[in-house]
């Protein structure tokens, strides 16, 4: 049995990740899917580590899944657990010592051409049924950015297998923004599906699938 350990994005919770824990307990799998404090302003990236790493208590033959902020916490988690896979989900992928607040300065993302959606629906659950994003607004918290200015104290990336999940109809990070990061900073290609921002609510089954699949390449 496997340990899939799932980070939330900024300004969200665990249950972001209810469908897919569903679809991989079914395949006979654990799942623990934390509440980080994203919206306590005495919280930084080391307190949102701290959270995950509790979460996992003494499990093993985990499967670190990040989602989109997630990936600061991420590596930093990988220091604290043993991490047999880390998978990117329409992430953020941080630098050394990147404050998240500095990520899209130092990544050039305002000159990437993308369409500009001031509706948050429309931007982050344009594919998700109009219940269930209903559902995840309700369920939403707010971002703190009290802290989001200061340096991570990620040293280098994890040595530890990473695989990094775009969405094709992505409108916060799109594709070709994800994969010239990926390369950039990791050196490394992408995976792609389909979907917007936010593939654990719209295609928690496919999401689901290509985690057992990138599990199972490694005999987890």
């Amino acid at each position: 049995m496997t340990s899939f350990v799932l980070i939330h994005g900024g300004g969200d919770v665990g249950w972001y990740w209810h469908l897919v824990e569903a679809e991989l307990r079914a395949n006979g799998h654990d799942t623990v899917a934390p509440d980080l404090p994203c919206d306590d302003d005495s919280a930084g990236l080391v307190e949102y580590v701290d959270a995950v790493a509790n979460a996992v208590g003494e499990r093993k033959r985990v499967v670190l899944v990040a989602h989109s902020l997630g990936g600061f916490t991420a590596p930093l988690v990988c220091d604290q657990v043993p991490v047999a896979l880390l998978v990117l989900v329409a992430p953020m992928i941080p630098a050394p010592h990147e404050a998240p607040a500095d990520y899209w300065t130092n990544t050039g993302y305002d000159r990437e051409p993308r369409e500009r959606f001031d509706d948050t629906v429309a931007l982050f659950y344009q594919d998700v049924p109009p219940e269930l994003a209903a559902e995840a607004l309700r369920h939403g918290r707010s971002q703190s950015e009290a802290r989001l200015g200061e340096p991570s104290p990620l040293r280098a990336w994890p040595d530890v297998p990473t695989r990094v999940l775009v969405c094709r109809n992505d409108r916060i990070f799109p594709p070709g923004f994800v994969r010239r990061i990926a390369r950039e900073r990791l050196g490394i290609g992408v995976d792609e599906m389909d979907g917007g921002h936010t593939p654990a609510l719209s295609r928690p089954r496919d999401l689901a699938d290509r985690l057992l699949t990138y599990a199972a390449a490694l005999g987890l």
